[in-house]
């Protein structure tokens, strides 16, 4: 089975994970749950789910109490796509091909959607105590999972993103907000996946730092494809960061340089994680195939 056919199994089995935790479409609040799911199931390739439950496989992990993180890391993923595509923030009518979730709810719906997934994302992690209540590694994997999606991680990030759009930025305030909004996710979906799997400290900081370099190569290749792709092989606008006046690494350091650094941070994060106990080839290919993506 070549790269491609493992990949699309593999995303079938995450998303066959993720629909067993989504809310069924009943009650007086029928309309926000119906938004919840119409943002969870337009597309997406389900690369953070799938990083995680790639890394668990990598330490060995053999139990079910990993799938409810996989839907919740999900659920943090798509709740800041739906906020960040507001009027407020980025102003986007398409994401993964499709009209966002304000377009098609109303702008009010949107964010409470927006609330409710990043809700849900905790509600469904908690539901790992109730599978293995004496395992101690649920309560590390619920921490870390808390502490990069908030203020510390991935909305701090954003925050800042928001606060400089249309001023000027530092280097250093730049790779802030790469590291936080971006980096943040996927340092959780990586770090999850090995401490459930029974990885040391010093194994875990080591899945870490590979998650921060695709995480920063992962941004840089977004920036690149914003001015060098085209919205239909995308799903998406293109030229919005030049749009909001924002900051990008592209705009600091010029093309040549940011498809270089895309390069380096990539070949560095295979190199770390050859240096992990255990095999994982489909792991290493997801990481290169995500790194330099076209979409």
């Amino acid at each position: 089975m070549n790269f491609d056919e493992q990949m699309k199994k593999r995303v079938t089995e995450v998303k066959s994970v993720i629909a067993q935790y989504l809310p069924a479409e009943e009650g007086f609040q029928r309309t926000l749950l119906e938004a919840v799911n119409y943002s969870m199931t337009v597309g997406g390739k389900k690369l953070r789910p799938l990083l995680m439950h790639q890394t668990y496989l990598l330490f060995g992990g053999n139990s079910r109490v990993i799938q409810p993180f996989m839907a919740a890391i999900e659920m943090i993923h798509t709740h800041s796509l739906i906020h960040d595509d507001l009027p407020a923030l980025d102003n986007d009518e398409f994401r993964r091909g499709k009209e966002t979730t304000h377009i098609v709810f109303g702008e009010a719906m949107a964010i409470l959607a927006g609330d409710a997934l990043l809700n849900l994302a905790y509600e469904t992690a908690a539901k790992a105590f109730e599978m293995e209540p004496g395992n101690p590694a649920v309560g590390k994997a619920f921490t870390v999972l808390a502490e990069k999606t908030g203020a510390g991680g991935m909305l701090g990030g954003q925050s800042v993103d928001v606060e400089f759009a249309g001023k000027a930025v530092t280097p250093e305030q730049l790779f802030y907000i790469y590291r936080k909004k971006t980096c943040a996710l996927i340092e959780a979906s990586m770090m999850v996946g090995a401490i459930l799997a029974g990885a040391g400290d010093e194994e875990t900081e080591t899945v870490r730092q590979i998650a921060e370099k695709v995480g920063m190569a992962f941004q840089i290749r977004d920036d690149i494809l914003d001015v060098t792709g085209n919205a239909e092989e995308l799903g998406k606008d293109v030229g919005n960061d030049e749009k909001n006046s924002k900051m990008t690494y592209v705009k600091a350091f010029g093309l040549t340089q940011a498809k270089e650094d895309v390069d380096r941070y990539s070949r560095e994060a295979v190199e770390l994680l050859s240096k992990l106990p255990g095999e994982n080839d489909f792991l290493k290919e997801l990481i290169l195939v995500l790194i330099h993506r076209n979409s």
